[in-house]
């Protein structure tokens, strides 16, 4: 059945999106010389490649609606023919020669009175994949903000590796100097020296790593947001990131997370949707057992008897009605029915296993959130401890009751302090980002 295989392919042309269409042509940008994590979602929501494809399925989707819907609306047609045909084949009549010319012309017009509710079951379908389609579009522009707001902070992160790398050398070089001033004066030995300049070489491959990785990060962002250079501009040329990664608490109840998650994730509701629409599908089904009813009307002309002349030509209309009753279709329909109920029992379990998956992803997100905001907490109590105990490491080396290791051991633990808060911060953004997904709620951008 023709309602039936359109009602398939709708679910086989993939996501939809009911939005505004963008332009899928390439378009060049002057990479900015700042950016802030509101103008990259922004821009991302304009230019990233999966929301852009997500509005293009659209069109797809909208022509499959009007051939959908082209079946409840009146079929307009013309039909006519020409036929020449040989002597031999003519039979004369008594009072002229063989006619070898026959012709017609139609215009039919059919329109369905009935099919067994498959038609409005066919557009009830089609509503409801409409309906569908913001939820899918928004869930990609969910998921596309926080995949683009984890690369921001991700290079926010590498930013701040620098800063702890390029301080840790700067402290070093201080460390270098007062010691060759300290071995000049006698106070320390020349292995003081080396041992200083050995900490200052092993510091700076590490400031290296960091500046190459933050290069992948903003290169990566870039691909995140849609962002090309443009042809012949500076290609080394990198933005200004404005913010830094922070510690700001938020607290969510898990019962109004899990809750929230329920009513707003937007797959879970495309889901139910589909599944409404698997629905309608076994009505689609079912109507191949009923009878299908169709006005048909006719206005023709026909060629008459005795003449090919169109001015002879005989022409009136005809109008009545058509009605099939299948019989027996070799058990095609029943088929079509089992597959159709099987598939709307599919959808149900595919609901319910998705709803039992975004209730762990809830309860993931937040334990994750819960676990960075104590790794958080400790990481600025250690930094802190850690600058007292270099403080104090650098005063008794100035006055002689610590060595230039005691120095070199405080140091290392700042670095190493300041490094860890710098990924309990990440952490703790990202993790509060994910929450905000998990439980449906759109990203600050768009509320904003």
């Amino acid at each position: 059945m023709q309602l039936l295989s359109i009602f398939r392919h709708s679910f086989a042309v993939g996501s939809l999106a009911i939005a505004a269409i963008a332009s899928s042509q390439t378009v060049s940008y002057e990479i900015p010389d700042e950016l802030d994590i509101e103008t990259a979602l922004g821009f991302a929501l304009e230019h990233n490649f999966d929301i852009l494809r997500a509005k293009q399925r659209i069109e797809e989707q909208n022509g499959l609606v009007i051939e959908v819907r082209a079946q409840a609306l009146p079929d307009l047609s013309v039909q006519g023919q020409y036929t020449e045909i040989d002597e031999g084949l003519s039979d004369p009549d008594n009072f002229g020669p063989a006619v070898t010319t026959q012709w017609s012309l139609a215009v039919q017009a059919r329109q369905t009175l009935y099919a067994g509710g498959g038609v409005r079951a066919a557009l009830n379908v089609q509503d409801l994949i409409e309906q569908s389609a913001l939820l899918e579009l928004e869930a990609v522009v969910n998921d596309t903000l926080l995949s683009t707001r984890v690369g921001y902070y991700s290079a926010l992160l590498a930013r701040a590796r620098i800063g702890v790398q390029e301080e840790n050398v700067n402290l070093l070089e201080e460390l270098l100097e007062s010691a060759k001033d300290r071995f000049e004066v006698g106070i320390d030995s020349r292995f003081e020296v080396l041992r200083a300049e050995v900490s200052l070489a092993n510091a700076r491959p590490a400031l290296i790593q960091a500046q190459n990785d933050y290069r992948i990060a903003i290169e990566e962002l870039r691909e995140l947001l849609g962002f090309f250079s443009i042809e012949g501009g500076d290609q080394r040329k990198a933005p200004v990131l404005h913010g830094e990664l922070e510690y700001s608490p938020v607290n969510y109840d898990l019962d109004s997370s899990l809750s929230s998650a329920r009513a707003k994730r937007p797959e879970l509701q495309r889901l139910a949707k589909v599944a409404e629409a698997r629905e309608e599908g076994v009505i689609i089904a079912k109507s191949g057992y009923r009878p299908e009813v169709a006005l048909v009307g006719f206005y023709q002309f026909n060629k008459a008897s005795a003449s090919s002349s169109f001015d002879d030509s005989l022409e009136g209309w005809t109008a009545g009605l058509q009605v099939s009753v299948p019989i027996f279709d070799g058990r095609r329909t029943r088929g079509q029915v089992v597959q159709a109920k099987s598939q709307l029992e599919q959808s149900k379990l595919e609901v319910q296993q998705f709803t039992l998956a975004v209730e762990v992803d809830v309860r993931r997100a937040l334990s994750d959130l819960q676990a960075a905001a104590e790794l958080a907490e400790a990481s600025i109590q250690v930094v802190g401890q850690a600058e007292e105990a270099l403080n104090l490491a650098d005063v008794r080396y100035e006055a002689g009751d610590a060595s230039q290791l005691d120095v070199l051991q405080a140091r290392v633990s700042l670095t190493e302090a300041r490094l860890n808060q710098a990924e309990a911060f990440y952490r703790y953004n990202v993790s509060a980002a994910q929450v905000r997904r998990s439980i449906g709620l759109p990203d600050v951008v768009i509320v904003q």
